[in-house]
């Protein structure tokens, strides 16, 4: 009997291309699985049955044709902001609770290509804004390892489910952090791509410039798999790469390589028990043979408000479309169609309501300059300052998350202290930069993340690095979810 915990992507596409174990059989399992996981901890939005097995039976029906695809009848998660044609797709809003998309995001056709099988919509921040799954229409999401604290966010259900094996990987989308932090809190792998390395066409947009569709998996060689079956160039966004992006390589040392630990973010705000993991780890990859320093990055300590007024000035643009009129839901009561726009808005959550009215303010006339074009400036020396440590340095690495999973409620109501949660993780997207977290150790029980940060389109030298850490520091954190 195949048990969903102990199974890997890798592993499970084996099984199926030998003939052990048909896809349908592996998507029962994992659609079973789901059903009587997600009631104790909400990762799931829709459980897309009828349409998981139908991928399935095609898959069995004609095998000769998928068996030699990389994600060969694994189950996937997809976050809720994706659009998936004939399946809900909600960025877990009432603006969208009734929305079925007409068409597949590009990374759908993407999987659906490389015979991976969605089996379930994820739970997610409403309109993917926040940093713990509490701002969901759909309810909060709780993390596996402790059911009274939060998976992290946005993309916090994509994370849970991983971790407590109701699918084997998933994909998410990263603003600030939305991919890493949650994987740091739930005791996997996430990365976050170079901007363009994956399509973002099909995504609902919150910010425009920040927005990137990335992988997680519950070890680095299957989210390297996931990752590299869902890159590629899409001539439908025009801010698609056309770089190749280079494999990864089998490492048995780290010699020659120099890694920068970033002060700037490595300092600030982190728990002492995240500190001493994360002191844990840089040990290890000097052991390893990597040359190990200290780096100060100019201006990355404004990288927290740049963010807040680049992404919601995106997002008040972005959101002006859910009007009641085109798609999605409508209030009819009022009387005239500005009463319907007005009445259908007055349904988003608070946290989305207070970042259109932060954007909205910060792009109004005679504000413009003071707060949205200062921070594109800033942005642009943040920017620099990366690619000059880049010249020092192979790679730079930092805690993922300042602390570990929290209490639930227990930030909510206080927006400052909620936005610092992404204070290690937002530079990258601000950078554009790739970013992987994979898990280096516990504190007081629950999982830290190591966050490994590269130059543009260095994906494959840091999954290198990040097997062999993963390899070396043989932490398997998931056997501790009993859930």
């Amino acid at each position: 009997m195949i048990n969903p915990s102990k199974l890997t992507a890798i592993e499970c596409a084996e099984l199926i291309q030998k003939k052990e174990v048909s896809a349908t059989e592996i998507t029962k399992i994992f659609l079973e699985r789901s059903k009587e996981v997600n009631s104790s901890i909400n990762s799931l939005i829709t459980i897309s049955e009828d349409y998981a097995l139908k991928q399935a039976n095609k898959i069995d029906s004609n095998f000769e044709d998928f068996k030699n695809k990389p994600l060969l009848g694994v189950p996937i998660s997809v976050k809720d902001v994706i659009s998936t044609k004939n399946i809900k797709t909600t960025a877990g809003s009432k603006i969208l609770s009734n929305y079925i998309p007409p068409y597949d995001a590009f990374v759908i056709k993407k999987l659906i290509d490389s015979g991976a099988i969605i089996i379930s919509k994820s739970n997610c921040d409403e309109f993917a804004m926040g940093s713990s799954n509490e701002t969901s229409y759909f309810g909060a999401c709780r993390n596996p390892w402790d059911l009274e604290t939060v998976p992290g966010g946005s993309s916090g259900g994509s994370a849970a489910s991983v971790a407590s094996s109701q699918n084997l990987i998933s994909i998410g989308s990263d603003t600030g952090g939305s991919i890493r932090q949650p994987a740091s809190l739930c005791g996997i792998v996430g990365m976050k791509p170079t901007y363009g390395s994956v399509s973002r066409a099909g995504l609902i947009a919150f910010g425009s410039s920040l927005d990137q569709i990335g992988p997680f998996a519950k070890n680095v060689q299957d989210c390297e798999k996931l990752f590299y079956s869902i890159a590629g160039h899409d001539p439908k966004d025009l801010t698609s790469s056309k770089n190749k992006l280079k494999n990864s390589k089998n490492l048995n040392n780290l010699n020659n390589l120099k890694i920068g630990i970033c002060t700037d973010i490595s300092d600030q705000g982190i728990s002492e028990g995240v500190k001493k993991v994360f002191k844990n780890s840089a040990n290890a990859m000097n052991k390893l043979g990597a040359e190990i320093d200290e780096i100060s990055i100019d201006y990355i300590k404004e990288s927290l408000p740049v963010y807040y007024l680049t992404a919601p000035s995106e997002a008040s643009s972005n959101l002006n479309r859910y009007d009641g009129i085109k798609y999605g839901y409508s209030n009819q009561d009022g009387k005239t169609s500005w009463d319907t726009i007005d009445l259908t808005r007055s349904n988003f959550g608070d946290e989305v309501k207070r970042r259109i009215l932060l954007g909205t303010f910060a792009l109004s006339s005679g504000y413009y300059d003071e707060y949205y074009g200062k921070a594109q400036k800033i942005r642009g020396l943040i920017i620099n300052s990366f690619n000059n440590a880049f010249k020092k340095f192979d790679l730079i690495i930092s805690p993922t998350s300042p602390i570990t999973a929290f209490k639930i409620d227990s930030q909510i109501d206080d927006p400052l202290l909620m936005y610092q949660n992404d204070i290690c993780t937002m530079p990258a997207n601000i950078a554009g930069i790739p970013a992987i977290s994979i898990p280096c150790g516990l504190s007081n029980g629950l999982p830290v993340g190591l966050q490994i940060m590269g130059p543009n389109f260095s994906e494959g030298m840091i999954f290198s690095v990040a097997k062999l850490m993963e390899s070396n520091m043989n932490l398997n954190l998931l056997e501790e979810v009993n859930i």
